[in-house]
């Protein structure tokens, strides 16, 4: 059960933390692409909106880290208080519920009476809990994942206005690397939660598409 406590995410973040993040550095970046004046844009202009987007998404992505760090502590010390509360409890029924508040009432359910005074059991003669919950290496590196997802998710869409002369070519180059993207993000999530992965995809797309037009209606 302790282990519980120091089991780091596969890979320091989830599928799922990870297609967030593509998908806010994607419509990020996209804000500043489409607001670019193409018929009149000169070098300048463009230098200027590259610039803008990758500090915008650099920004973002580590505040997104550091709300991330403020997550795995509150994750942590919900863990220690649930090994703690049923380590304390006094009788199989709290411990129930507990279990239950923390996961899913139908595993709960599955547990025999025997089952959980073996937990129960099991929990006292453990080392001591730890007082406080803490950061690992791995919240660290889980951190750093999520800034550096944020920050390179610009820049498969800058790239085409640095090696395209043609502002609008590259916008055009730009838009499409930034739909192949979000079908990515839309297929993998729908592969992941049982969805079709098209249809998710495609979904994913216009949920861009949308998200997009809100962060440029209000300034974003």
């Amino acid at each position: 059960m302790l282990a519980i406590l120091r089991q780091p995410p596969i890979g320091f973040l989830d599928p799922m933390e990870r297609i967030s993040e593509i998908l806010f550095g994607v419509i990020m970046a996209l804000t500043f692409t489409l607001a670019l004046g193409v018929e009149t844009a000169d070098h300048l202009e463009v230098r200027t909106m590259l610039i803008g987007a990758l500090g915008c998404n650099l920004a973002w992505g580590i505040i997104d880290g550091g709300v991330y760090l403020i997550t795995r502590v509150n994750s942590n010390g919900r863990k220690i208080a649930m090994l703690r509360a049923i380590r304390e409890t006094a009788d199989n029924l709290a411990a129930r519920r507990i279990l239950a508040d923390a996961t899913h009432p139908a595993l709960t359910s599955s547990l025999s009476e025997e089952q959980l005074d073996a937990t129960r059991r099991f929990l006292r003669q453990m080392p001591k809990l730890p007082d406080r919950p803490a950061l690992t290496n791995h919240d660290w590196f889980g951190a750093a994942g999520l800034c550096l997802i944020c920050f390179s998710s610009t820049f498969p869409i800058a790239l085409p206005f640095l090696f395209i002369g043609d502002a609008k070519l590259a916008l055009r180059v730009s838009n499409v690397v930034a739909v192949v993207l979000l079908l990515l993000c839309g297929y993998v999530l729908g592969h992941r939660s049982d969805l079709s992965p098209w249809k998710t995809a495609i979904a994913m797309v216009a949920f861009g598409a949308v998200m997009v037009g809100v962060a440029m209606l209000l300034g974003g």
